[in-house]
């Protein structure tokens, strides 16, 4: 499994600090139902000066089934149990005749994050179907002094 993440790493250009990424594989095909099948969300990150910025995609999952947490002081993760509503037929006699999304979406990704980030500090919103991960990046420490040394 650690090649396929160093492999999609160096594909990607992911920083090293960022190279834990969860991919669950599931063998399921899009017509069948597997209730335990976890999907693994697209996402985008993007490294600003300031800040590190994940963009997941989460169609059709509401806000409150999505979980991020950090976990072990560096690593964030992204999760949902969710369930997304199938819509029934308005009029009577309605029926599907092809169902490919699955209504059962367990969502799982993780990141380790580098030293720099101040995991206090962390905020998600979601919107259309994307949720948007901001971590905080803490200031670089002080450069180095240098001291004269004098002669007594």
């Amino acid at each position: 499994m650690s090649i396929v993440v160093d492999a999609m790493n160096h594909l990607f250009n992911f920083p090293e600090t960022l190279e834990k990424i969860s991919f669950s594989s599931s063998s399921s095909r899009p017509h069948q139902s597997d209730e335990n099948s976890t999907i693994p969300a697209a996402v985008d990150i993007l490294d600003t000066p300031k800040e590190y910025i994940f963009y997941v995609d989460v169609p059709g999952l509401p806000k409150s089934d999505i979980q991020v947490t950090v976990e072990d002081e560096n690593t964030l993760v992204i999760k949902s149990n969710g369930k997304r509503k199938r819509e029934d037929g308005e009029e009577e006699g309605c029926k599907y005749i092809r169902l490919e999304r699955k209504t059962s979406q367990k969502l799982l990704r993780k990141f380790r994050l580098p030293d720099s980030c101040n995991a206090s500090t962390i905020t998600a919103k979601c919107e259309n179907g994307v949720l948007t991960v901001v971590v905080e990046k803490l200031p670089p420490p002080p450069k180095a002094k240098t001291v004269e040394v004098k002669v007594s």
